[in-house]
């Protein structure tokens, strides 16, 4: 049974599902004003290799992640540019999917966006004003913190010890705050912004209010599991948290939040390498699979650095592995080896420990590559140990051969040939001229094969 770290309770505990075989998902998507960057893929990328490990064990996944669609960055960008809101909104939710579409990362079951519930975030404002736990100032509508028995859950603060703010986000309102940590629900517009009507002025929501109603709205009280990065947890997690327990409802049970890309001194960073600073860069200059590797080999609670160095060494890592594949490719078929997949099970299992899977897999790789030289039975299933383990993990591997072209092939066949009579000048030049184009060229008693 999967055990997963749990901010709540700051403990890792088994992830209880309110439905036995289902799991029900809430993950904080992007807010749509510019290009996703390398710590939006770390978020993306963990809880895909989450949702295909779950869906891989047999159980049936709803991962519902929204689209911030109304928003100041939104707003301003819109202002500098002198644009509709809407065109930068569209434009940029469809560069968010074509960067996730590129680095592998499976469509959410659900995608909402927040001007699609705005009316039911009206009707949830309306509900915590008519209780006293939201107040009205000359600016919008404020949560009252202070209503809120357990505030701070998230934060691993007492109330006291906060103040106020939200990301990078503008303070409103701050000189008729009950409480500096108190936080906007409703915005009240200023000419020329976008607003919607509300029973206490024009306006638009908060960006705490959105994620509240969505999640509750598509996935009901007492979902299972709500995630996103490390920088969410407070305000905008705790703050979430806080309207549903205001109004009495039961949130999340659970809460994940994965740790932050860093440069090399360990500050958070949203960009990096050389001429990569958002993901489609990432996806143009390297294969899409590097970066999984990357994360892959650390533990999804642990900040990544992420340069030029882990980067080419995972593009190394996965040469190693398609090279394995097409070698492995006239292996016979058979069933994989349970015990490596129980092994595999173990690591996941464990706060998703995905280093160790990583090393289950390499180890098995080395072990089948000396199982194929010696022609031993266990080739096959350890070669379908790799291959399951990889498809669980959204790795996938490629074993070449179809997309070369016919002058790499015979250029290839020529290199063999020059071997064959010990002219192994010419055979080097070949190899030389096979590299210096871009392909991966593996000679072995069977003959050469050559790959992207």
């Amino acid at each position: 049974m999967l055990h997963l770290y749990d901010t709540a309770t700051r403990s890792v505990r088994e992830l209880a599902l309110r439905e036995p075989g289902k799991v029900s998902i809430y993950l904080c998507g992007p807010t749509v004003y510019g290009p996703a960057h390398l710590g939006h893929g770390r978020a993306t990328l963990s809880y895909d290799i989450l949702r295909r490990y779950l869906e891989w064990s047999g159980l049936e996944v709803r991962l519902v992640s929204n689209i911030t669609d109304i928003d100041d960055n939104i707003i301003n960008r819109a202002k500098r540019e002198d644009r509709p809101w809407q065109d930068i909104t569209t434009k940029c939710e469809a560069m968010w999917f074509e960067a996730m579409e590129g680095i592998n990362v499976k469509r959410p079951t659900d995608v909402p966006r927040a001007t699609e519930y705005v009316d039911e975030m009206v009707e949830m404002i309306g509900e915590l004003i008519a209780i006293d736990k939201a107040y009205i100032t000359d600016d919008g509508v404020y949560m009252d913190v202070e209503s809120v028995d357990d505030y701070g859950l998230l934060a691993f603060q007492t109330l006291d010890d906060m103040r106020a703010g939200g990301g990078d986000r503008e303070v409103h309102g701050a000189a008729q705050k009950r409480h500096p940590a108190d936080f906007v629900l409703w915005k009240f517009s200023k000419p020329d912004e976008p607003s919607w009507p509300s029973p206490w002025g024009d306006g638009r929501p908060g960006w705490h209010s959105e994620c509240v109603v969505m999640s509750l709205g598509l996935l009901g009280e007492g979902f299972d599991l709500h995630c996103g990065g490390q920088d969410l947890r407070f305000p905008h997690h705790e703050n979430e948290r806080a309207q549903a327990v205001a109004l009495g409802k039961t949130f999340a049970q659970h809460w994940m939040h994965n740790g932050f890309v860093v440069d090399a001194e360990g500050e958070k960073m949203s960009k990096s390498i050389g001429n990569v600073s958002n993901l489609l860069d990432l996806i143009e200059h390297y294969d899409q699979r590097a970066y999984r590797i990357v994360l892959l080999q650390a533990h999804y609670r642990s900040p990544v650095k992420l340069g030029q160095g882990n980067i080419d060494q995972a593009v190394a890592s996965l040469a190693g592995l398609d090279a394995f594949a097409a070698r492995a490719a006239n292996v016979p078929s058979a069933d994989p080896d349970q015990d490596l997949l129980d092994a595999f099970r173990a690591a996941m299992d464990d706060d998703l420990d995905t280093p160790k899977a990583m090393s289950i897999v390499f180890d098995t790789v080395r072990a089948a590559n000396s199982a194929i030289d010696s022609g031993d039975a266990s080739a096959g299933p350890l070669v379908a140990a790799v291959m399951e383990i990889c498809a669980a993990l959204g790795l996938e591997l490629s074993a070449g051969g179809d997309d070369v072209p016919a002058d790499v092939t015979a250029k290839a066949a020529a290199l063999d040939v020059a071997r064959a009579s010990k002219d192994f000048a010419t055979a080097d030049a070949l190899r030389a001229e096979l590299q210096a184009d871009g392909w991966t060229v593996e000679t072995t008693k069977d003959g050469t094969t050559v790959r992207r």
